[in-house]
């Protein structure tokens, strides 16, 4: 009974580690003082720091630094 029970918590720690992988998030945003743009993998909590470009969330980071090249503030500085 205890081997399956330890089965199948280790089942369910590498589904959901596997599940935390494929919903990563990637944002565009822009340093509110310095103007650089960078992605981040989590949506600013408040727009102090950072503002949030677009309204498109990339699922990988390459979709993110394309669409970066495509925003006119980071291209322009």
């Amino acid at each position: 009974m205890k081997r399956v029970a330890l089965a199948a918590a280790l089942a369910v720690s590498f589904s959901a580690a596997a599940f935390a992988q494929t919903t990563t998030e990637f944002y565009v945003v822009q340093d509110v003082k310095t103007k650089k743009c960078v992605i981040v993998d989590k949506r600013p909590a408040t727009t102090t720091e950072f503002t949030v470009l677009g309204t498109t969330v990339f699922k990988t980071r390459a979709e993110a630094e394309s669409g970066m090249r495509t925003e006119k503030v980071c291209v322009t500085n």
